[in-house]
């Protein structure tokens, strides 16, 4: 990677460009730049998340989760460069796995809500499947290796499900249980 920054305020950026990890210049609305801005805003929001009552396991993970993020927006602000680990995304199945296994089979849809935590997760999970679409479009006019989109896609899978844990972890005492659509369905069912 290239020098690192000194100064945040360059005014190089005043003509709508911006300097991508390997010196070329592309317009701020780049596909490249797109995708980039929106795993560095998952990334903010997970340390918001971060800022939130938490397992110390669920802590963890996500403390590792930041730096692999970071690692994917360096690869992307480098076309053609390799940061992210293909173990990162093995890492992201085993956690879901294992956070899966402890959660009960959904009756129906869940809604983004229950404890200020679950709320957060499920924002995360939102930023992360746009990530995803941004870096499938940017593959559509750049090489890109499989690992980026992998990645978005397990880790707004695993989002998901650790909104369901913080759900039951109840750290806030605002949730306990997972927050369910009322559909017809349902309601039908339990007629």
């Amino acid at each position: 990677m290239g020098k690192r920054l000194t100064q945040i305020a360059t005014r190089t950026g005043d003509d709508g460009t911006t300097g991508l990890g390997d010196g070329t210049r592309v317009a701020k609305d780049h596909l490249r730049v797109q995708a980039m801005g929106d795993v560095d805003e998952l990334n903010s929001n997970v340390g918001v998340l971060l800022a939130e009552p938490l397992p110390d396991e669920v802590r963890e993970l996500l403390v590792v989760i930041q730096h692999e993020l970071f690692n994917l927006g360096g690869e992307l602000s480098i076309p053609g460069f390799e940061l992210l680990k293909p173990e990162a995304v093995a890492r992201l199945d085993e956690a879901l796995a294992h956070h899966n296994a402890a959660l009960p089979k959904l009756q129906e849809f869940i809604l983004p809500a229950g404890t200020r935590g679950a709320a957060i997760a499920h924002v995360c999970r939102t930023v992360a499947r746009r990530g995803e679409r941004a870096v499938v479009a940017l593959g559509h006019v750049d090489a890109l290796r499989p690992a980026p989109r992998q990645y978005l896609n397990r880790l707004s899978d695993l989002l998901f499900v650790l909104a369901r844990v913080l759900n039951r972890a109840n750290l806030d005492g605002r949730g306990g249980d997972d927050v369910y659509w009322k559909s017809e369905k349902l309601a039908r069912g339990a007629e």
